[in-house]
């Protein structure tokens, strides 16, 4: 590296190959892969969130078509996620939502992300708007009501975390007897 210094004492200049080669450290410090999310945070989403609520579906699932740029972005996300790249998953989840900003299975989906991330605030936040705005029964519903719950164990509210996995049991409705 090659430094001029002027006498008058103004500020020292470096020259254009020192330039880039601090630009090229800096790129290649960007571009190394990101530390996979802790192994007990990406359990807990399916332990406790995705596995029970697939589990204790009884009744029928109604979903609607999705944009496909928006079911692109979300196979993406879930190969981003399988491979523990959260960030990436956040940023193809946030990419689809400016597509379909009132899809709930993607408020989910984005609220697990942050679960994952450890951005409970940020879960607690998602799986809420994924709620108001889905379906009241069935396993989306039992998704969102056990982010909220785990969310609010994390966050410190044993609470509201008890009173959202019961609210969880309430969203799954068997079909009557003889259908």
């Amino acid at each position: 590296m090659t430094v001029t210094e002027h006498r008058n004492s103004s500020p020292r200049i470096l020259q254009l190959p020192s330039l880039a080669l601090l630009g090229a450290a800096l790129l290649l410090g960007a571009c190394a892969s990101q530390t996979p999310a802790p192994i007990e945070e990406r359990d807990a989403v399916d332990q406790q969130v995705r596995t029970p609520a697939k589990e204790q579906s009884a009744g029928v699932q109604v979903y609607p078509l999705k944009n496909p740029a928006v079911k692109e972005l979300t196979e993406q996300a879930d190969q981003a996620e399988a491979r523990g790249d959260l960030d990436q998953a956040a940023v193809l989840l946030e990419r689809a939502l400016r597509i379909q900003p009132r899809d709930p299975e993607l408020l989910q989906h984005m609220a697990e992300v942050q679960l994952q991330r450890g951005q409970y605030e940020q879960a607690l936040n998602f799986a809420t708007r994924s709620h108001d705005i889905g379906p009241r029964v069935g396993e989306l519903c039992a998704r969102n009501w056990r982010t909220m719950s785990l969310a609010q164990e994390r966050l410190g509210e044993p609470r509201a975390a008890g009173q959202a996995m019961d609210r969880a049991e309430q969203c799954m409705v068997t079909r009557p007897q003889g259908l």
